[in-house]
């Protein structure tokens, strides 16, 4: 597995903040971000978004939040990802 930093919360502190990779092989993003409080993890858990979807936060996902001033970062990373799914679909 080859993670591509894009890029880091530029107001962090100097401690765990939002990150945002692209898995190389991939092309996922890989995010790093806060785990929400309770109530915003209600709302996403209780809300059927999708209709005929099942609500719920499984076990083994997380509701993150990622701060607005990182969309750039998003959008690069978003980019990234295309480039490196480009290049793995030309390969194979």
């Amino acid at each position: 597995m080859t993670l591509r930093f894009v890029g880091i919360d530029p107001h962090t502190g100097g401690e765990g903040s939002a990150t945002v990779w692209v898995e190389e092989e991939s092309a996922d993003l890989v995010l790093q971000g806060e785990e929400d409080d309770a109530l915003l993890q209600t709302l996403v858990g209780s809300t059927e978004w999708v209709a005929g979807h099942k609500t719920g936060i499984p076990p083994h996902e997380r509701v993150i939040r990622i701060p607005f001033h990182m969309v750039q970062i998003l959008r690069e990373a978003c980019d990234a990802a295309e480039r490196a799914s480009a290049e793995h679909r030309d390969v194979r």
